[in-house]
């Protein structure tokens, strides 16, 4: 199927146990959607090797690590030594999921802002895109992304992105991504699709954040890699592009970001 545009799902879960026996058959099945990689994101870094291990054993996988900003309070605070250590792995190819979680986590809203600035730090380091999980907090995470780009610039992406306009304008200023997931394919996201129209096309991925937030007609259901192309699909007529053209703005933008998986070669590696 070499006439299908091909797209990268920038961001999933796959060592979640919603895959457990099932990952060649979910490679499978985006590889024939057209995705032909994917970024699997390790939440919690204890958890890391396990995440490795399947970057390791599949071709069209790349990972990321940190602390989710829900986990902090059951976590070991990360160092930027341990995260810069990890980064030297040829596939992991992003800092995070990191960020600030206020709706369901507030109460540890301190230690994440901690963590976060730890990971703000790793990033500018290593030269790794820096992977943002946000949920109402957009005024405190406006404020530590633009003070520690300040203090040490780094890329960014505001992974799974459904908040406020205002951080949207606030991420592009300074020089960072949008994703799409499934949440812009609802019916009731119009306002959400409203915003991604007025980012410039060049600042734009897709992803599933699977194994949630599966796009119509899966809604409800397990999402896996293979239905970023349905986001992809609304993701064009959102920007008002064809399919191919879409998938092929939005591969150039991922390339440019996660340069990393970009260059990455299969040749060599035992």
């Amino acid at each position: 199927m070499t006439d299908i545009a091909q797209i990268t799902d920038s961001h999933c879960h796959l060592d979640f146990p919603d895959f457990d026996g099932e990952l060649d058959q979910v490679i499978a099945r985006a590889a024939e959607a057209g995705v032909t990689r994917m970024v699997s994101i390790c939440t919690r870094l204890r958890h890391e090797p396990q995440v490795r291990a399947i970057a390791e054993a599949h071709a069209p996988v790349f990972y990321a690590a940190a602390t989710h900003p829900m986990s902090v309070a059951e976590e070991p605070m990360a160092s930027v030594d341990q995260l810069v250590a990890l980064a030297q792995h040829p596939k992991m190819v992003g800092i995070g999921e990191s960020g600030l979680d206020y709706h369901y986590t507030s109460d540890s809203a301190a230690a994440q802002r901690e963590s976060l600035r730890i990971h703000c730090a790793a990033a500018h380091l290593t030269g790794l895109p820096l992977i943002i999980h946000a949920r109402d907090a957009d005024d405190d995470m406006a404020a530590i992304l633009a003070e520690e780009h300040r203090n040490g610039a780094f890329s960014c992406v505001m992974h799974c992105f459904s908040s406020s306009e205002a951080l949207g304008l606030a991420a592009l200023d300074l020089g960072f991504y949008l994703s799409m997931s499934g949440i812009a394919t609802f019916p009731k996201s119009q306002e959400l699709r409203d915003i991604f129209a007025k980012a410039p096309i060049d600042r734009i991925l897709v992803e599933t954040d699977s194994p949630y937030l599966a796009p119509p007609p899966h809604r409800g259901k397990r999402n896996e890699p293979a239905f970023s192309a349905l986001t992809a699909k609304v993701g064009a007529e959102v920007f008002g592009l064809d399919y191919a053209d879409f998938a092929a703005r939005t591969q150039a933008n991922f390339d440019r970001l996660f340069s990393k998986a970009a260059a990455w070669s299969p040749e060599g590696v035992a």
